[in-house]
């Protein structure tokens, strides 16, 4: 069934709508890239037809837009959702719930894939924003000083690497894999193994 198969008195709002396909396109775009991805995949896993999407996106690359600007402003939220308590316990809370991003497909890989878009002139130009969004929360909002978000903000992008290099499957195989997951997820490393394939597994 579709959204579109639902009955008038059930039928989704618009918002609602366009939030099933950005969902759906974060789990696309983050498994097969932008470069990759049609918007006929990412209609076919949202349960609607391509010409909706068109329709109401425009082109795959306002697509991916949206898909990155939708991830940048959850990332903030989560941070942000993150931060009351102890004080001293912040930064680690902050550590835990960037990730908790791995529960929604997608969501990381995604960011990872923005960034390596940045040539691209408007994708470049929505991911710039949205890098310099966390930088700035992290500076004036989570409190960071300028050492303390570049240390934040590179282990964030070490955890990129191990998603988008799904090195969750080399764990207690090969050495630096295994020091790597578990420097970088030292609570969490049977919870990211269960969200994260390992090469060559499907996403």
């Amino acid at each position: 069934m579709t959204i579109e198969d639902v009955a008038p008195a059930a039928r989704m709002k618009a918002a609602d709508r366009r939030e099933l396909i950005l969902a759906a396109a974060t789990a696309v775009f983050g498994a097969k890239t932008y470069v990759g991805t049609t918007t006929d995949e990412v209609a076919r896993a949202a349960g609607v037809s391509q010409p909706y999407v068109v329709r109401l996106f425009g082109t795959k690359e306002k697509l991916f837009i949206a898909v990155i600007e939708r991830a940048y402003a959850h990332l903030i939220d989560v941070f942000r959702a993150a931060m009351p308590g102890d004080p001293e316990g912040r930064f680690e809370r902050m550590g835990t719930a960037y990730t908790s991003l791995l529960e929604e497909r997608g969501m990381l890989p995604v960011i990872a894939n923005s960034t390596a878009l940045g040539g691209e002139p408007e994708i470049g130009r929505v991911a710039r924003a949205g890098f310099s969004d966390i930088w700035r929360f992290l500076r004036d909002e989570a409190g960071m000083s300028a050492e303390e978000t570049r240390q934040f903000m590179a282990t964030g992008m070490l955890i990129n690497a191990i998603v988008g290099l799904r090195l969750t499957g080399d764990y207690g195989n090969e050495v630096s894999a295994t020091e790597v997951l578990e420097a970088c997820f030292p609570d969490a490393v049977g919870k990211v193994r269960a969200l994260v394939p390992g090469a060559g597994e499907p996403w």
